[in-house]
């Protein structure tokens, strides 16, 4: 005979054993935090818990908002693009995070991984793929950074937001970008900005700025306000000693969607999210990509990929210069409507949904 206790006991466990629990990581910067964040409210539908493991950096002030989101902090160590002897540590620093990771993932005993890519989902996934938990990875780029071409190893699974990153490859599939809601919902008057009849430029540099363009900013603010209020997101930590009464500047915005919304057109960098996002609102966009002294030329690819469909233009950084950013930004702002036109016929995607049910669909 079945004591009363040990029905309890028993069904508490096929409870526990039916209970999904999907992990989400990324972080550093907004591109990878912010995908993972538009995939919340339909991960919520078909997960019991999220849990999201990442870094001491930009993510875990963000993760601050989603309190019902439990959060785990690891080390993690990113590779420097240049000689230097910090890139010997990596290797045990890498194991330390591994081994932190696995007593985490032991605590949580999660049904699937969902990887962002960069140097914090790293360890996730390795030490997820040692413990045989699925794992399914994104990737933003047309082509796959260092840290996804290790990952892309250990996945179960590779998604992509071009079609041609996933072409030739196994276990690779093009779905397209996480799209967030919220951003078709901005208001400008949330601003509280005295807006006047001039058009509006939004410049952003990506989650943590560019010198670079806050620098050219600097030097063509005064012919750049004779003809556009401009709204300039300088990143964390950068000001600028600007003063016009057609200037605004704010270090980060949390809500970007209303600057979204008061913008005619946008000056941006070249990474893919933030891309995505404006060719989903249709704005005019003028792409300045991270060169390649600073990056993989990833930004490069995309910004030409963008403007080969018509979506928007480029201005190099090697040809950045106070003439050029002025002449581009009117140039942008004389094609404004053809480049609508041109999203206009672009596939509408917005893959959420469709994300989400992969993941689950590989769960354990």
């Amino acid at each position: 005979m079945i004591k009363k206790y040990d029905c309890i006991q028993t069904i508490k466990s096929v409870q526990n054993k039916s209970m999904k629990t999907i992990v989400f990581t990324g972080g550093g910067t907004a591109g990878h935090i912010m995908p993972n964040v538009a995939l919340f409210p339909e991960a919520e539908k078909v997960f019991d818990k999220i849990v999201y493991i990442g870094s001491n950096k930009m993510e875990k002030e963000i993760l601050k908002k989603f309190p019902t989101i439990d959060f785990y902090e690891i080390p993690c160590v990113k590779l420097i693009r240049k000689l230097t002897p910090k890139n010997l540590l990596i290797p045990f620093k890498l194991i330390q995070s591994v081994s932190q990771t696995k007593k985490i993932l032991k605590k949580i005993n999660p049904s699937v991984i969902f990887s962002k890519g960069g140097y914090v989902s790293l360890p996730v996934v390795i030490a997820s793929k040692q413990l045989n938990i699925p794992v399914i990875s994104h990737e933003s780029d047309i082509t796959m950074g260092l840290a996804n071409k290790i990952i892309y190893r250990y996945s179960n699974l590779m998604l992509t937001s071009f079609e041609t990153t996933a072409k030739g490859k196994k276990n690779c599939q093009f779905v397209g970008s996480p799209i967030r809601e919220s951003i078709f919902h901005g208001n400008k008057n949330n601003l509280k900005l005295n807006l006047n009849e001039k058009p509006t430029i939004l410049i952003f540099g990506g989650s943590l700025g560019s010198k670079k363009i806050n620098d050219i900013v600097e030097k063509s603010i005064d012919q750049l306000c004779k003809d556009f209020f401009v709204i300039h997101l300088t990143g964390k930590g950068k000001k600028t000693n600007i003063e016009n009464k057609n200037y605004y500047q704010q270090e980060f915005a949390s809500n970007i969607e209303d600057f979204f919304d008061a913008s005619d057109i946008v000056v941006s960098r070249g990474g893919a999210n933030a891309l995505f996002e404006l060719l989903a609102l249709k704005k005019p966009t003028l792409i300045i990509p991270l060169s390649k002294s600073e990056s993989r030329g990833d930004q490069i690819d995309n910004a030409n990929y963008f403007a080969q469909k018509g979506f928007a233009k480029v201005l190099l950084e090697e040809e950045l210069s106070p003439s050029s950013f002025i002449s581009s930004i009117k140039n942008l702002y004389q094609n404004k409507q053809q480049l609508i036109k041109n999203m206009d016929s672009a596939e509408n995607s917005f893959p959420n949904k469709k994300i989400v049910d992969i993941i689950l669909k590989n769960s354990k």
